[in-house]
């Protein structure tokens, strides 16, 4: 984990642990936040499992990234076909991803990792050696930090 107990939040933490436990990127940062958006965490597991290695490790876009899409789905998706709800949407998407990006540089799985994970197959074992070479937790306690700090100001949290 890249954090510790006196400079991370609750949920930032919970994000690192879920990551650490084995659970991927996405289902990290949304099961953290589950509990905050009325989410059950098992559901909430199981809603983010595809989206793990950008996109079924795939690595597309970033898991952490899409984690953070799923909590604002629930806090602030339409469920309209009002085209003014879908802009409004649409621009919160782009603005957390440009924080995102601003942090990180990318919000692509494959140029986060600077291509250095292999694509397909099996996920690779949750070994140190794999903690020590991805840099993964940080995007999970990134977007969680980020994801966070947005629902703040919006006065959700």
């Amino acid at each position: 984990m890249n954090c510790d107990k006196n400079e991370c939040s609750a949920v930032v933490l919970r994000a690192g642990e879920f990551f650490l436990q084995g659970y991927n990127c996405s289902q990290a940062v949304f099961a953290a936040f589950a509990p905050l958006v009325g989410v059950e965490e098992k559901e909430a597991l199981r809603l983010a499992s595809p989206f793990g290695g950008g996109f079924g490790r795939m690595r597309e876009v970033c898991g952490a990234f899409s984690g953070m899409m799923l909590v604002m789905g629930r806090v602030f998706g339409y469920d309209s076909a009002d085209p003014e709800e879908k802009k409004k949407l649409y621009a919160l998407v782009q603005l957390l991803s440009e924080r995102f990006r601003e942090r990180f540089g990318h919000l692509v799985c494959r140029e986060l990792l600077k291509n250095k994970a292999s694509v397909g197959g099996a996920p690779s074992p949750r070994t140190e050696a794999y903690y020590r070479e991805r840099p993964c937790a940080r995007f999970v306690e990134g977007a969680a930090e980020i994801l966070e700090q947005y629902l703040k100001e919006e006065g959700v949290l």
